[in-house]
């Protein structure tokens, strides 16, 4: 469902690694809003109940919701820095357009 690049990996466990909790994995949900349609929303936090937790190698568990599953599939993550900051992008193939600040997107 969702492929995590070595680089988004690193980070993660990184991150994963100073919570406190054990069961904390990054919670990848989709939400209406932004003017594209649907926005990106990016946490750290345990799995609730009905979630879809995929467990990544490398100690990264991936947390989606339901209603964010359909829009999610076949997504890649990756991480990068750079000059103009650091961050998560994603790489999804079920956008079929997303506006030019590239925070949202339609499906």
């Amino acid at each position: 469902m969702v492929t995590l690049t070595q680089e988004a990996k690193d980070k993660l466990r990184t991150l994963i690694a100073e919570e406190a909790d054990p069961h904390t994995g990054l919670r990848v949900q989709v939400v209406p809003g932004g003017c594209s349609g649907f926005e990106y929303d990016l946490s750290l936090a345990p799995p609730a109940d009905g979630d879809e937790v995929l467990e990544e190698d490398e100690g990264v568990r991936v947390i989606i919701d339901r209603f964010s599953v359909p829009y999610l599939l076949g997504v890649e993550l990756d991480y990068e820095e750079g000059f103009q900051g650091a961050g998560f992008l994603i790489n999804n193939p079920n956008a079929s357009a997303s506006c030019g600040c590239g925070k949202s997107f339609q499906a």
